[in-house]
């Protein structure tokens, strides 16, 4: 057997729940040979025994450290052990399907490209919800602002609907979810910037990916899902969702993305990104209380669901409220 040209490498996004989910989808679906890495931050015991037991059995290199790592500097301590040609960065929360490795391996081996990425679904495979397949990723200026242009392509439609609009093409970027990343890359621009604590890690990657002459695809006939908001979160993962989500980490690097990129302070994207992750924070409140989606409910209770997710931000971020950014 010829040694693996690919090092898989996992680190945790934003919950602990699905870790056996994923690394045994990996396992089972997954017929080219690869290396493994798991780096593993703060996870709870359950998790922490299970993955321990199976570093053993399968042979994959376990990192552990007792606190949350956040997910580029995951990235980046991983990929200084890789010693393969390519390596797949994928989040702890994601399941693949069979072949989704030998067709980004194949994309990026017949293209030349620095990055490749899957269809990447949400929720469960079977669903065939398009989470995305490529985005848009440049800037532009917009009434007088300089901002960022990245819409996702074909989000939230059913896979069957696209499906033959979706070829192995270019695309602008691709998503952290998974992507296969030449490993020669990190030679030219260096590590992953860890400033990028909770926000647009994958465009700023791409960004620099574009800019420094290399080329992205998307591989459509690879396809991985993870669980998105479909998913309910599980008390063990509160603190590592809020630490990640805290509204001091969510400005901390919405003001590293104007800094680095010059963006307006009004900039529709920047905007936008502080909306998601204003969202995204409350998504328990929202599965607790469904009334919230309706516009009454919204209205009439949204006191209750503020007090609320006040609260628990505090009880798990409070140890978190001024964030240590990474290096450069």
């Amino acid at each position: 057997m010829k040694d693996p040209i690919v090092t898989i490498v996992v680190t945790q996004r934003e919950r602990f729940s699905y870790t056996i989910t994923s690394l045994e989808s990996i396992y089972k679906n997954t017929s080219l040979p690869f290396k493994l890495i798991y780096i593993d931050g703060g996870s709870p015991s359950p998790v922490k025994n299970y993955l321990a037991i199976q570093a053993v059995e399968k042979g994959f290199k376990l990192i552990r450290a007792e606190h949350f790592i956040p997910s580029s500097k995951a990235r980046n301590l991983a990929q200084t052990l890789v010693n393969t040609k390519y390596i797949v960065f994928i989040d702890n929360d994601v399941s693949v399907t069979p072949g989704w490795l030998e067709a980004l391996v194949k994309c990026a081996e017949e293209t030349q490209a620095w990055v490749v990425g899957p269809t990447i679904l949400e929720g469960k495979v079977e669903d065939q919800i398009i989470h995305t397949v490529g985005e848009e990723a440049h800037f532009k200026v917009d009434r007088g602002q300089r901002t960022f242009h990245g819409p996702q392509r074909f989000t939230q439609r059913k896979l069957a609907e696209v499906q033959n609009q979706l070829r192995r093409d270019p695309v602008e970027c691709v998503e952290l979810h998974c992507m296969l990343v030449c490993n020669a890359i990190f030679e030219t621009l260096g590590p992953l910037d860890e400033n990028f604590v909770s926000l647009a890690e994958h465009q700023d990657l791409c960004l620099a990916v574009t800019s420094a002459g290399g080329s992205i695809y998307l591989e459509p006939d690879a396809i991985v899902a993870f669980p998105h908001l479909y998913a309910p979160l599980k008390w063990s993962d509160l603190a590592f969702f809020y630490e990640r989500w805290s509204e001091a980490r969510a400005h901390a690097n919405i003001n590293h993305i104007r800094a680095k990129w010059n963006l307006s302070k009004d900039a529709p994207w920047i905007r936008l990104m502080s909306k998601f992750s204003k969202k995204h924070r409350r998504y328990l409140i929202r599965r607790w209380f469904p009334w919230q989606q309706y516009k009454f409910g919204r209205i009439a209770l949204f006191p209750l669901g503020f007090i609320i997710e006040s609260f628990l931000s505090f009880l798990f971020t409070k140890k978190n409220d001024q964030p240590k950014l990474g290096r450069r």
